[in-house]
């Protein structure tokens, strides 16, 4: 049944397959012993892909309400004798995943060893049911009208560079002496200008630079060796800035804050280990430099 389920949210056995770890010849003879147990068909196959029969939609429908109640009722006797059991897969940009996360898994780890993680590290907006992800943080960007999750935190963003860049080049006094220094930036940020505030006030300053990288640990590294100045996000850099590796740039001007994401795929029937992780990680950047509570805490 849940191959089923999941077939029929892939609209393909090649990607359910993957999800499973099976081959799509394999996934074919258990859909096709499904539909000689029930004497129905429950998926038209065409050149398009499959899509459910109407008797394979009820039946979708039902199955997948039946198999989140069996996972809810399961993680409930799970919570009450303590043992919580089963995998996560968790979703993450590259930075945060290898500057914050990591070691947060690793301690859940050793206080849940039930629990076995595995941690997918990448800069796309994946698609959480498609790829099985129970758990994903977002960074930033606009998330999709129908995301399901909580705004889990908020950090400020300013200027930095390294003091071997200060003494080279020195610093600008003034916001507009930004355009004429080397910017270190995301390879995605769109446009060539940078928006600061201050005091209530917001310009837009053209940027230039000769260096840019999709990676935020690679912008981190730039900037230390001296690259040029960047834009950071706070997490991203705090450690730095209190061991003087980095120093603040242009101290009264800021960029708009980095909201931090938390999603699932559905707010229904969350497994007992999936909360646990949730209310983990809610806590620990809720103690982490550089990470702030949102103004309100909002599901979505």
């Amino acid at each position: 049944m849940e191959v089923f389920v999941r077939t029929v949210e892939l609209g393909s056995l090649s990607a359910a397959a993957r999800v499973f770890g099976l081959t799509q010849p394999t996934v074919s003879k258990m859909l096709g012993q499904l539909e000689q147990m029930l004497g129905a068909r429950l998926l038209e196959r065409s050149t398009r892909g499959l899509a459910p029969t109407e008797q394979g939609q009820r039946f979708y429908t039902d199955t997948k309400a039946l198999l989140d109640q069996f996972d809810s009722a399961v993680g409930a006797v799970q919570g009450l004798t303590g043992k919580v059991v089963g995998q996560l897969r968790i979703n993450a940009p590259v930075g945060l995943g290898q500057h914050c996360l990591n070691t947060m898994v690793q301690r859940f780890l050793v206080d849940h060893s039930g629990i076995d993680i595995e941690l997918v590290l990448n800069d796309r907006f994946v698609d959480l049911v498609e790829e099985g992800v129970d758990l994903a943080f977002r960074l930033g960007g606009t998330l999709p009208p129908d995301a399901v999750g909580r705004h889990l935190a908020r950090t400020a963003r300013f200027l930095v560079a390294a003091p071997t860049y200060r003494d080279r080049h020195g610093l600008p006094e003034q916001a507009v002496e930004l355009s004429s220094h080397n910017v270190i930036r995301f390879a995605w940020t769109p446009g060539d200008t940078m928006e600061l505030h201050s005091a209530g006030e917001r310009v837009q300053i053209p940027v230039s630079g000769r260096f840019r990288a999709n990676n935020a640990m690679a912008i981190r590294d730039a900037l230390v060796l001296g690259g040029g100045i960047g834009l950071c996000p706070v997490w991203l850099v705090s450690d730095l800035l209190d061991s003087g590796d980095l120093v603040r740039v242009l101290p009264a001007w800021s960029a708009p804050p980095q909201d931090l994401y938390l999603l699932y795929p559905s707010r229904r029937y969350l497994p007992v280990r999936t909360r646990l992780f949730i209310d983990f990680v809610t806590e620990e950047f809720g103690r982490l430099p550089g990470f702030d509570a949102p103004p309100r805490q909002t599901m979505m």
